[in-house]
């Protein structure tokens, strides 16, 4: 039999947006999500704490030093890919403070700033218009929580959209 040790992935990723309203969303060239707009983040290293994973992983992949504004949600996806990956994600909102946009390839194919009303046209994966949606209401249509979160909010009587 082949055992293989399950574990929980938690990443942390910026919602940037700058002074004229635009988020900085990136296309990914790496699963899970190949091909796929999100926003800049990725995994926390070992000892390493959220916030400097923020910053890290923001000038990792697009070369810009920003100021995080606070915890906006998290999100998970369970079940991905191949080996049915359970990811847990913090999503912080930040504002860029320096640096030029220059998307690194080995971490994205691209990067741009995009304004709401333009974010129909992007493929994003359900976590990044999940969270625009609540960041830019009504420019995104949010695809909601997982099915499962909506059951257990139903079961335990809680709140779920549209209720």
């Amino acid at each position: 039999m082949d055992f293989k040790k399950q574990s929980i992935k938690t990443s942390v990723v910026a919602c940037i947006i700058d002074a004229q309203q635009r988020v900085l969303l990136t296309r990914r060239c790496i699963e899970p999500f190949c091909g796929q707009w999100v926003m800049p983040g990725g995994k926390i290293d070992h000892g390493e704490r959220l916030l400097e994973a923020v910053h890290r992983e923001v000038r990792e992949e697009v070369g810009l030093e920003i100021l995080v504004d606070g915890l906006l949600d998290v999100y998970e996806h369970v079940g991905v890919g191949a080996a049915e990956d359970h990811y847990v994600i913090l999503y912080y909102r930040a504002h860029p403070l320096s640096g030029t946009l220059e998307h690194n390839p080995g971490e994205v194919t691209e990067a741009a700033w995009v304004a709401g009303e333009d974010l129909h046209r992007y493929d994003m994966t359900p976590g990044t218009r999940h969270i625009l949606a609540q960041v830019l209401p009504g420019q995104v249509n949010d695809p909601g929580e997982p099915e499962d979160e909506l059951s257990n909010r139903a079961q335990m009587g809680g709140n779920t959209p549209g209720s």
